[in-house]
């Protein structure tokens, strides 16, 4: 694996169904500041919410992009999501191989 010369990124967010979550995948793409979007099936979520134990299906979705679409990415996320915090989790990528990095970037432009 060779060290990056461009950041790239693996963000990770949450969507309670199916068709929201390939709807945003789509627009994400569209928009470029994705390269790619993997939505996972249907898993079971538990978690604390105002202080209470609570439980939920959802969609775990792994997006790839670069370091200048993050903030417009998180922007989308926030703003259509469903939930009142979104989950939004970032991950800069310290390496990996180099066409696919080279394809993140060129499928964001």
């Amino acid at each position: 694996m060779e060290k990056l010369t461009a950041e790239h990124y693996l963000v990770i967010t949450s969507w309670p169904d199916l068709d929201g979550a390939r709807h945003q995948a789509r627009r994400w793409l569209e928009e470029k500041i994705a390269a790619s979007v993997n939505v996972l099936p249907q898993m079971d979520s538990m978690y604390q919410w105002n202080g209470e134990l609570r439980h939920g299906t959802e969609h775990k979705i792994f997006i790839k992009t670069r370091a200048d679409k993050l903030d417009a990415l998180q922007r989308e996320i926030r703003s259509n999501h469903p939930y009142a915090v979104a989950e939004i989790l970032c991950f800069k990528i310290d390496s990996g191989d180099p066409e696919y990095l080279d394809w993140i970037t060129q499928s964001t432009e």
